[in-house]
């Protein structure tokens, strides 16, 4: 019985860690090209990219990485709540 609960704990402990990783990357992705954009002045992420010669287009590329993590870490709430309602 007690390996029932470690493994339950593990896995919401990673999905609480796609949450997180999902957030922060769409947050810095897409403010950063919003930043950009509008302000021409960079951080976080972008600024990193920027040192790295990574092309501009390299700020939506990680906002959309985050957005990719977002909707996995949805999906697998969604389908872990369907599947505790069947009998």
């Amino acid at each position: 019985m007690p390996k029932q609960q470690l493994k339950t704990s593990q896995t919401h402990s990673g999905q609480g860690l796609l949450w997180l990783f999902g957030t922060v990357l769409a947050i810095q992705g897409f403010g950063s090209a919003i930043t950009e954009a509008g302000w021409n002045t960079s951080f976080g992420v972008a600024g990193l990219l920027r040192a790295a010669h990574v092309p501009e287009w390299g700020n939506l590329l990680v906002g959309c990485a985050g957005a990719a993590l977002l909707a996995t870490a949805a999906r697998r709430r969604y389908t872990r709540s369907r599947a505790g309602r069947r009998p």
